[in-house]
């Protein structure tokens, strides 16, 4: 497994998050190259789904815009499939809400995702205590499943996330949706992660909120990896090209920097 592979080579990540048909196929696919490119280490592919609840104003724009330009499932697995083939190396975590993998049917999604490329999922709307059949069909297909930790979890859960959770676990720096903010909850998700390590050994990445190359290396001092999302989206959707690769470097270096 190409995630599992990645936690023994390396002690910090970069995860970028794209939306896969935003604001059309083939920029979204320019748009995944670059953040490949110029320093990502695993890619989160966001999944165009009709009711986004853990999504702010910006991602829930690139899902309302992907589906309006007629991205399907076709189209996601087909981008994966493409990345794959010139990104043999890293990480390609599928980013989606449980709706569409229900509707497709679980083992049937699994399947497709794996033969595009795909290393495995993040279902944000997805318990763990719900989540047996999918992981049943990842396991078959080797597959990762990484559930989400937040805030509010406490010990008890936490145990139970790490323990359902493939490879790594993806801790929300703050409650609320996605979306970057000029300030984070340090003090908090120190203590919050700090409750985290005591339970439990896998790696965890920290979402939610962080957009600039100082926010990344003070998460990344208390975290595995970084994850960022709307800051890379909002780049996109505004054809900030130059912008978006020098942000890209710039918050990786912070990152690689601790």
């Amino acid at each position: 497994m190409r995630l599992e592979e990645f936690w023994k080579r390396n002690k910090k990540a970069l995860v970028s998050y794209m939306m896969a048909g935003y604001p059309d196929y083939e920029t979204s696919l320019s748009a995944f190259k670059i953040l490949l490119r110029e320093g990502t280490d695993i890619l989160e592919v966001g999944f165009p789904f009709s009711d986004p609840v853990a999504d702010g104003p910006t991602i829930q724009l690139a899902h309302e815009t992907a589906l309006k330009g007629g991205i399907k499932s076709r189209h996601v697995f087909e981008i994966c499939g493409r990345l794959r083939e010139e990104f043999p190396e890293k990480p390609i975590l599928l980013m989606t809400y449980y709706n569409p993998i229900f509707k497709m049917g679980v083992e049937n999604f699994c399947k497709r995702a794996k033969s595009a490329g795909v290393d495995g999922f993040i279902v944000p709307d997805l318990p763990p205590e719900e989540g047996f059949e999918l992981k049943e069909a990842c396991r078959s297909e080797g597959l990762s499943l990484v559930f989400l930790a937040s805030p509010t979890s406490g010990e008890r859960r936490l145990k139970l996330i790490c323990s359902h959770s493939d490879h790594m676990v993806y801790f929300v720096s703050l409650t609320g949706t996605t979306g970057a903010r000029k300030e984070l909850p340090i003090q908090r998700l120190k203590e919050n992660l700090q409750l985290y390590r005591s339970l439990c050994e896998k790696p965890v990445v920290v979402g939610f909120g962080i957009s600039t190359q100082e926010q990344a290396k003070e998460i990344a001092q208390l975290s595995d990896g970084v994850v960022v999302g709307s800051h890379f989206v909002r780049l996109v959707g505004e054809g900030k090209w130059q912008e978006l690769s020098e942000s890209v470097r710039s918050i990786s270096e912070a990152i690689r920097s601790c």
